[in-house]
């Protein structure tokens, strides 16, 4: 762990002490409500749809069937995984290749789209919401699917557990090797990803627009912040924060997770969506989907400071980043294949 920077911006407080309003998370069924309701519709926020390209992608772009939905760098392996619909798959491609003429890629179908996908050592999960399975992917194409009730979305690592958020179960369950275990619930209207920071879990809740502890020992969700009006993202940094994306009010909210606090809310203007991290730069990327953009900023200082900016391909909803090599890929949505981008 690096040691941590708190990020903080000057004029942001009273901002962020009503974006970031303690959200009590409390048991029952049905939706949960606010008192200080400060998101104008009660409803998860999605990436805002793409102009037309009128500048050429940075870099190089490769030209796939289908939308690509989800990305990610294996680290230490040089494998990017990408998951494309119609039909729903996983491409894993040799990293170190991909912007070589006649790459292919290993192909590993699945029973139905992935919304995200998490590097594992040496494998890949990725949740199939539609099917309720979570589906564990070896590098070499290997895949076996593990039955997950409850609209499975994101999965994460803790300790020697395999977390995974369940959309319609509005709670994190906790796999039991081939079986799902124990289910925290209490106080969400949706779960929809799940990171660990410091050794300790955070579930966002798009709907809420908010982001809260998870106590997988004590079987709780605990106090929860405000994310701003539409919170789609989320990712962690190498010194113990969480970023989230606030695609309506166009921003990237940091939090400490020790206690969890709100650290900062740097405007980001243009559909702020996507984001990925690189751990070797300490530069967090965040696509633009409404500029057909990806900007890098490096946030090892007291608050974002943007490195880079590139056009891409339309709708560039997914991105990652090979921390080995610093090579950044970005996913486009709307049928437009993958981009390679060298900074």
């Amino acid at each position: 762990m690096k040691t941590r920077t708190h990020l903080s911006t000057l004029g942001a407080v009273a901002l962020a002490a009503v974006l970031a309003a303690t959200l009590t998370a409390c048991s029952g069924e049905g939706e949960v409500t606010d008192e200080l309701q400060v998101v104008e519709n009660p409803t998860a926020a999605t990436a805002q749809p793409s102009p037309e390209t009128g500048t050429e992608p940075a870099g190089s772009v490769i030209p796939l069937d289908g939308d690509v939905t989800a990305m990610t760098a294996v680290p230490d392996s040089g494998v990017v995984a990408v998951a494309v619909t119609d039909p729903a798959r996983v491409l894993l491609y040799d990293g170190d290749a991909l912007d070589r003429p006649g790459t292919e890629p290993t192909v590993v179908e699945l029973p139905g789209p992935v919304e995200n996908l998490t590097a594992a050592g040496d494998e890949l999960l990725a949740p199939v919401p539609s099917e309720n399975t979570l589906a564990r992917i070896t590098l070499d194409g290997n895949v076996e699917l593990t039955p997950t009730a409850g609209g499975p979305t994101g999965a994460a690592v803790h300790g020697e557990d395999t977390l995974v958020s369940l959309r319609e179960r509005k709670g994190v369950g906790v796999l039991d090797g081939d079986r799902l275990g124990p289910v925290v619930e209490g106080g969400l209207n949706s779960a929809d990803d799940v990171v660990v920071a410091e050794d300790r879990p955070v579930v966002l809740d798009r709907v809420r627009s908010a982001v809260f502890e998870v106590d997988v020992d004590g079987g709780d969700v605990g106090a929860g912040l405000r994310a701003g009006q539409g919170a789609t993202n989320v990712v962690t940094d190498d010194y113990g924060r969480v970023f989230v994306s606030d695609t309506r009010s166009g921003g990237i909210l940091a939090f400490s997770v020790d206690p969890l606090l709100l650290r900062q809310l740097y405007p980001v203007p243009g559909g702020v969506y996507g984001m990925a991290y690189d751990s070797e730069r300490d530069v967090l990327w965040a696509t633009l989907t409404a500029r057909n953009e990806v900007v890098g900023f490096d946030v090892r200082g007291g608050e974002l400071q943007e490195q880079y900016r590139y056009p891409t391909v339309r709708q560039p909803d997914s991105v990652t980043v090979d921390s080995g090599t610093s090579r950044v890929v970005v996913g486009s949505a709307s049928g437009e294949g993958i981009q390679v981008i060298a900074p």
